[in-house]
């Protein structure tokens, strides 16, 4: 996953420094103007993906200092680097203020261009990189967790005439039991990529997941299949009939990361069904000529 281009959410009431640092950064980066501390505070309370804040100290109303101390309050936003800047205040005390209300840099005017935007540079990517970080932690923990949950299922249901296919959010074929093989008449260390287009839910070349079918809607709309006939052509050639529900699977924070899809072969449970139904009738059947015997 690339990084973003970083958003940077400038704070000054004198629209000629607004458009100033737009002239400095608006090529390399998101710039985003609020007029007052007020409606900086509006802007985080809106929009969660901000990632560097260039404050102005003096301000009417709420100045720059008490801005930064109400952001540091918010939990969507403590973590937002804040610099300071200012043609005002550049006295040591003043800068050790800026400071202890969070502020992580102090830049006086008037500055030089190019320092401001290497330190932006800095500063900016440090919120992209842990959202990157704790993005790809969150996957690696998802794709544990779908794993588990695949095995957990195939080793509840491998005893049971029903086959089990675990997908990911891409809809690809990650694990299967041996009843799928047992199924659709394949190898199941062989075949795996291919379930997808046996069963009519990816295109032939097994590059796209089509839009309609229980994967697709299991993954895609975080729908439930219950039941649904399909017929397939297996392997061997063959046609069969087979019932498929799916369900989506979701990650540690709600999101759908995958989906477990049951499949049945309806075509034999048709046949064990009449089978039985046949037996039950002779008996029935037999019972009968016991009791006219009988009472003859």
């Amino acid at each position: 996953m690339a990084l973003r281009k970083a958003n940077v959410l400038v704070v000054d009431d004198k629209r000629a420094n607004l458009l100033g640092l737009e002239a400095v950064l608006g090529d390399l980066y998101n710039v985003i103007f609020a007029s007052s501390g007020e409606e900086s505070l509006d802007t985080l309370a809106k929009r969660s993906d901000v990632d560097l804040i260039l404050m102005d100290v003096q301000m009417p109303g709420m100045d720059g200092f008490e801005t930064a101390q109400r952001i540091k309050q918010m939990p969507a936003a403590r973590e937002i680097p804040i610099i300071f800047v200012t043609a005002i205040y550049t006295e040591d005390p003043f800068i050790k203020k800026g400071y202890e209300v969070g502020g992580i840099d102090y830049f006086s005017k008037p500055f030089d261009p190019e320092i401001l935007k290497l330190k932006v540079a800095v500063y900016s990517s440090f919120k992209l990189k842990d959202k990157l970080l704790r993005e790809r932690e969150l996957r690696v923990r998802e794709s544990e967790e779908l794993i588990s949950v695949g095995r957990k299922l195939s080793a509840l249901l491998e005893s049971l005439p029903v086959g089990v296919l675990i997908a990911d959010v891409e809809g690809r074929i990650c694990q299967s039991t041996e009843e799928v093989s047992r199924i659709l008449n394949t190898s199941q260390a062989a075949d795996d990529d291919s379930y997808g287009q046996i069963l009519g839910w990816w295109d032939t070349a097994g590059k796209k997941l089509k839009t309609d079918g229980p994967l697709a809607r299991a993954v895609q709309r975080g729908e439930f299949s219950q039941s649904e006939r399909l017929e397939i052509r297996r392997f061997n050639g063959k046609a069969k009939t087979i019932v498929a529900s799916a369900s989506p699977l979701r990650g540690l924070q709600g999101q759908i990361v995958g989906a477990v899809i049951l499949i049945q072969d309806f075509t034999e449970a048709r046949e064990i069904k009449e089978s039985l139904h046949q037996r039950v009738t002779k008996l029935l059947s037999l019972g009968i000529e016991l009791e006219e015997t009988a009472a003859t």
